[in-house]
């Protein structure tokens, strides 16, 4: 059976509302799961952006078993590759997982050791392919990113596998991104493409948007694109919720 090429592209829950349960902190970890659409679907972790932070593999194990993941793996890149062939171990799973962090260092890496084209492949073979925010950003076009500083900058060699810009943590207080990917956008550093606010995740199917879908109430997407009288215009797409029960379950 031929499956579909998936990609969701999240912005994570960085921050959860009072009251928002622990344990649907890692949400867009059973979206991936369950997109996947087998019942105990293989899933691994790239932890690049991290520097392969130990911490960040150890709360993935944690977080993918209590979703119902089934065979689960990461993959290391520092110092060298964990697994004997990579391109094996990544088109044997039914969802790839990138963590956040810098997305300028994860590409760099990445293209180091060819990992750009092994993606495209299993992307093209039907795996899931899922992150946030670094993990995100990477399979569009570009976007906005944090690796040099808080004053953020544009990112233009993104893999590109969907033909989009994109913004992640679209109403994070304590940096502007909002601000800086609508004018990115504007003054045509970056394409047309969309952002997305806290716990909302992009579901494109092919290289086109299919469904925006949420873990925390009353958030949206953003499709964003350049105006020439305001410099840019933007579009509230407001999204689904699409949550697992306390046992993991739909």
């Amino acid at each position: 059976m031929v499956r579909e090429r998936q990609i969701l592209a999240c912005s994570g829950v960085l921050y959860p509302p009072e009251g928002f349960p622990a344990e649907r902190v890692g949400a867009q970890i059973w979206q991936a799961l369950r997109l996947a659409d087998v019942q105990k679907p293989r899933v691994c972790l790239i932890a690049t952006a991290t520097g392969d932070s130990r911490v960040s593999i150890d709360r993935w194990y944690e977080r993918a078993d209590f979703f119902g993941a089934g065979e689960m793996s990461h993959l290391e890149l520092f110092v060298r590759p964990n697994v004997a062939d990579v391109r094996a171990h990544l088109l044997a799973q039914d969802v790839i997982f990138v963590s956040g962090g810098s997305v300028v260092n994860l590409l760099a890496v990445w293209r180091a050791h060819r990992l750009d084209a092994v993606l495209r492949d299993c992307w093209e073979a039907g795996v899931v392919l899922a992150g946030q925010s670094a993990g995100s950003l990477c399979w569009h076009l570009g976007g906005v990113t944090d690796s040099f500083g808080d004053s953020l900058d544009a990112v233009d060699n993104g893999l590109g596998f969907l033909p989009y810009s994109n913004g992640v943590h679209d109403d994070l207080g304590d940096q502007p991104r909002r601000r800086r990917f609508r004018e990115l956008v504007g003054v045509g550093a970056l394409p047309p493409g969309y952002a997305t606010e806290d716990g909302v995740a992009l579901h494109y199917v092919g290289d086109r948007l299919h469904d925006v879908l949420g873990v925390l109430p009353d958030r949206s997407a953003w499709f964003v694109e350049p105006d020439s009288v305001e410099g840019h215009r933007h579009q509230a797409l407001p999204a689904r919720s699409w949550l697992p029960s306390k046992t993991g379950s739909a």
